[in-house]
Parts: structure tokens; C-alpha cells; sequence
């Protein structure tokens, strides 16, 4: 599931040249989403031992901490934490009295969330403007500076001091065939106990939501999980049995992505909800390609269209259209997965796209539509 670590490591290690750099993605742009923040508050060491490793298996001596400005107290104690491993030892010219050397710097992102993105993170490193470039090349091969780059998240560089201690059975002996390990997921929403979680690979969606979460406040019916945050799918309550694996996931219209989960309840209109995320993919897009550009506007506006009674069958079919076109076209991973929501909810949820078009009326109640009223003369 995903991309796995040990091919991208091996790739790095293996691409030619002396120069090469380790980066660590903390730039989390997920509204409500805090699992690299609160890694990084409370045990920074074990990222940068992590890094130190990596930089070690692939060959590189510099890496670089790409955090948001957001975080004073992250980027606070990582820097105590890089500034104790330079007084013991651990980072410097000679690393634990040993012919290899590494270094760390901190640099930090503006907020926007494309930068999550490994190219346009490069390129926000660089002192350039934050946008994606086409790939390949992979920043495995050209990547900072034009030099092979590795490019791992918070939790994957935190995981990696207790695999070299306990081996690889053993974190392969946690979750699935196919998606090993545990995951951390911030759990939000419609759940008595919201907060940052961590489960095996596996673990289905209902014990997420009820034997973690509590359940719905007040006895409620869950409506919809969604997971991956802004771009991430809507999965209806009678897939809360499916696993939370990679594919899985993927399969019904859904993506991992860095570990949001919002629980919604029956209260949640969902082309409200679609059209939420969607103006939050629109006005994150950095514009260097037209399909998000362009096609996040027009899908909200259709959306918008939609949530007040405005629309026709047309403008749902064309909605539909849209989705596939920027899906398949977009540059980079924003604007590729910005249609999720709309499409999961279509798949799911069509139902209550009906009732807004046809019925001008909003299932649950959210949206304001304004029927026409007929005056008798």
C-alpha cells in the first residue's frame, strides 16, 4: 500500500552522484489534522534520529525539515532537539565518532497547501514559488538542487528507530498483508471522543468510530466517514466494516492521505460537505495548471449552484464531466484528488443531489433553498 519506503530509499542509494539530500514532509495542510504537530512537540528526537539513518542508508549529508510556520512550539523543539543532537554527537561532521556526517536545517512553509506536494516543496526549499513540476523525474533521481532526494513524511522517519531496534518482522507482524504497520489518524467530527489516534493497519472504520471515537454523540447514526482529508472520499455507514488499508480505501472511492477522519452525522448535507472541500481545493490551487484552476472553480460554482435549488440535471451531468476531466489531467496530486468529495458523494449520496435539483429541497436541512411560492391573484 502506498509507496513503499524501502524501493524509494533503494532508489535514492542507488542513483549516481555524491550529492544527495533527505527531506522530511511536515507541512500539513489538512484542516484538523495535527499528527505530525503533535510528533513533533513531543518526542522531535526520534524524526531526527530517523532522518540521521536515512541520510546514512542513502548516502546523503545535509537534510532539511520542511514545517509549517503554524507550529511555534513544533519548530521550537526541534530546534532544542537538533541543537542537543549537534552537542552530543549526533549530527555534525562525525556522527557518534564515525567517518559519516550529517546536518539538519529547519525551513519553513507559508501555509500553503500545495506544498505538501514533493515537488513544489522542493521548489518552496529552493526559495522559489511553491508549485509542482511535471514528474518524471522523480525527485528520487532530480530532485533538490537537481540532486537525488528522499522525501518521507513525519510518521514514516518516526517509525524508523523502532524498526532498526525491534527489526522488520516485527513492524511487518502489525496490520495487513498489503498495508503493514500502524497508522495515526486525527479523529474529528461527530464523535464523543475527538483527538489523535493510533491503530494497526486493518482496523475497520466502525471500531474507529465506535469503539475509539464513543459513537455519534447523543446515541446518532453516523452518516459518512470521510478519510484523506480535503480531497479524501465520503464512505457511507454501511462500509464502516471495511478495513482501513491502502486498498481498501482506494476501492471505495477514498484515499489515506496523511490521516484526517472526519465522522459525520445525520445532520451533514453532503453536497454541503462537497462543496465545502471543494472551495478548500479551490482557493489552495496554486493556478500553474488549468484543469485545477479552472475546473475547482467551476465545480464549486456548480455546486454552489446546486445547494441553492438553482441547478438542473444538466449542471449535474456536467459536474460529473468535470470531475473525470480534472481528475485525469491535473499537474499534481492536489488537483487530481480535489474531485473526491464530489464523486463519493455522487456515488453514495446521489439521492440528495436529486432532491436539491429536482425536489429544491435539502435533506437535511442545511442548505438554504428558496422554492418558488405561487400568489394567488
Amino acid at each position: 500500500g502506498g509507496y513503499p519506503t524501502g524501493l524509494k530509499w533503494t532508489t535514492v542509494a542507488k542513483a549516481p552522484g555524491p550529492d544527495k539530500y533527505v527531506i522530511c514532509n511536515a507541512d500539513e495542510g489538512d484542516p484538523g489534522a495535527f499528527m505530525d504537530r503533535s510528533v513533533l512537540e513531543s518526542d522531535p528526537h526520534r524524526v531526527i534520529e530517523g532522518m540521521i539513518l536515512a541520510g546514512y542508508a542513502i548516502g546523503a549529508s545535509h537534510g532539511y525539515i520542511y514545517v509549517r510556520a503554524e507550529y511555534p512550539l513544533a519548530i521550537e523543539r526541534l530546534r532544542k532537539a537538533i541543537q542537543q543532537a549537534r552537542r552530543n554527537g549526533l549530527l555534525g561532521r562525525s556522527v557518534a565518532d564515525t567517518t559519516f556526517g550529517f546536518n539538519i536545517d529547519i525551513r519553513l512553509g507559508a501555509g500553503a497547501f500545495v506544498c505538501g506536494e514533493e515537488t513544489a516543496l522542493i521548489a518552496s526549499i529552493e526559495g522559489k514559488r511553491g508549485s509542482p513540476r511535471p514528474r518524471p523525474p522523480y525527485p528520487a533521481e532530480y530532485g533538490l538542487w537537481g540532486k537525488p532526494t528522499l522525501i518521507n513524511n513525519v510518521e514514516t522517519f518516526a517509525n524508523i528507530p523502532p524498526i532498526i531496534r525491534k527489526g522488520g518482522d516485527w513492524y511487518a507482524s502489525i496490520g495487513t498483508e498489503k498495508s503493514k504497520g500502524a497508522k495515526v489518524f486525527a479523529l474529528a467530527g461527530s464523535v464523543v471522543n475527538t483527538g489523535i489516534i493510533e491503530v494497526p493497519m486493518g482496523t475497520t472504520l466502525r471500531e474507529i468510530v465506535y469503539e475509539i471515537g464513543g459513537g455519534v454523540p447523543n446515541g446518532g447514526r453516523c452518516k459518512a466517514v470521510q478519510t484523506g482529508g480535503p480531497s479524501g472520499g465520503c464512505i457511507p455507514e454501511q462500509y464502516l466494516d471495511t478495513p482501513v488499508e491502502y486498498e481498501s480505501l482506494t476501492a471505495l472511492g477514498s484515499i489515506m492521505g496523511s490521516g484526517g477522519m472526519i465522522v459525520m452525522d445525520e445532520s451533514s448535507c453532503m453536497v454541503d460537505v462537497a462543496k465545502y472541500f471543494m472551495e478548500f481545493c479551490m482557493s489552495e490551487s496554486c493556478g500553474k495548471c488549468i484543469p485545477c484552476r479552472v475546473g475547482t472553480v467551476q465545480m464549486y460554482k456548480l455546486l454552489d449552484k446546486i445547494t441553492r435549488g438553482a441547478a438542473t440535471m444538466d449542471d449535474l451531468a456536467l459536474l460529473e464531466e468535470l470531475c473525470d476531466v480534472v481528475k485525469h489531467t491535473s499537474l499534481c496530486g492536489l488537483g487530481q484528488t480535489a474531485p473526491n468529495p464530489v464523486l463519493s458523494t455522487l456515488r453514495y449520496f446521489r439521492d440528495e443531489y436529486i432532491a436539491h435539483i429536482q425536489e429544491k429541497r435539502c435533506p437535511a436541512g442545511v442548505c438554504q433553498i428558496h422554492a418558488p411560492v405561487e400568489v394567488a391573484l
